[in-house]
């Protein structure tokens, strides 16, 4: 969890003031949903993200 947080700070709230906390929960949300999530490469997935995993299976079910 360490890891996690210090990323999200590092890549999404560094040198950012937010001016209220919807901002702020509307940025991290969208940088989990947008890119943390569907982007960043997982080892359990042989270092593929999500989107390229569900794109290779989706290609090999045709």
């Amino acid at each position: 969890m360490e890891a996690f947080f210090a990323t999200l700070a590092k890549e999404c709230t560094n040198r950012v003031r937010f001016q209220t906390r919807q901002q702020a929960r509307s940025a991290i949300f969208e940088y989990l949903e947008c890119f943390y999530n569907p982007v960043r490469l997982h080892s359990t997935l042989q270092y593929q993200s999500p989107r390229t995993f569900e794109q290779a299976k989706a290609s090999e079910i045709r």
